[in-house]
């Protein structure tokens, strides 16, 4: 597997924890300039870019609400200031996931949503497109999940968000094929970040009983393969779902 180009930027959104604070550990020590954008946690935004540097890579942090096409142009702005043009987009910002039934859902619920995983791409897409057309290079990688196969109960809010997410991926994928700019997604299972503080042991030995390989994955099981989408190697791989659930789901 060849790492990302050394001189190539990759800007990881929700990075400063969990899944996406692994994704940009995983670049920086493989060799790409990481922008870590965050929106609340900006001391641990810090910290890991320290760890990044420390491990001889290059790294620094940028809040921004990537929900704000004001906040998502002066975020893009500044990371080319920083490091230049982006060539590597990971689309991994979220927030609160309720679960609520039928009769609690409301409109504003699901919009709360499809603002991470629809209007965020797309703001964050039309920022970077241009320089990756003029470079005829690019990779933008969602973060998807597998919720969307499974279709959890008292989730709709979420799984449809996500599954709107996953069309997004394709329909642009074939869009940016002769551009030389690559689009996936990766969906990873049930993997307990600080998010999930309140998850009780039963609820996480339930699920990793469910699963084929019989555990848990890790948050560098899914950076491991983020960094892989990244990388020259995988430069004939678009509008492709990938799972990280330990065979989870099989579609």
């Amino acid at each position: 597997m060849s790492a990302p180009n050394s001189s190539r930027t990759g800007l990881i959104t929700g990075a400063s924890r969990g899944l996406g604070a692994a994704i940009a550990l995983e670049l920086g020590t493989m060799g790409a300039n990481v922008a870590i954008n965050y929106l609340n946690s900006g001391n641990a935004a810090e910290q890991l870019c320290q760890r990044i540097r420390q491990a001889g890579g290059h790294a620094h942090a940028f809040k921004a609400d990537v929900r704000s096409e004001t906040e998502v142009v002066r975020l893009v702005d500044e990371v080319g200031e920083v490091f230049g043009g982006i060539d590597v987009l990971v689309v991994n910002a979220t927030g609160p996931q309720p679960f609520l039934s039928i009769e609690e859902q409301t409109w504003a619920a699901y919009v709360d949503q499809l603002e991470f995983f629809v209007k965020s791409p797309l703001l964050l897409l039309q920022q970077v497109l241009p320089g990756m057309k003029e470079r005829a290079f690019g990779r933008i990688i969602n973060i998807g999940s597998e919720v969307f196969e499974l279709g959890n109960p008292r989730f709709a809010n979420y799984v449809s968000a996500k599954g709107a997410q996953l069309g997004l991926t394709r329909s642009w994928a074939r869009e940016l094929a002769p551009t030389g700019i690559t689009v996936n997604l990766v969906a990873p299972g049930w993997i307990p970040t600080e998010r999930h503080a309140d998850a009780t042991q039963e609820e996480l030995d339930t699920y990793a009983a469910n699963v084929p390989m019989k555990r848990r994955g890790s948050p560098e099981d899914v950076a491991k393969i983020v960094a892989f989408l990244a990388s020259d190697a995988a430069g004939f791989i678009t509008g492709q779902r990938f799972s990280v659930n330990g065979g989870n789901t099989l579609a």
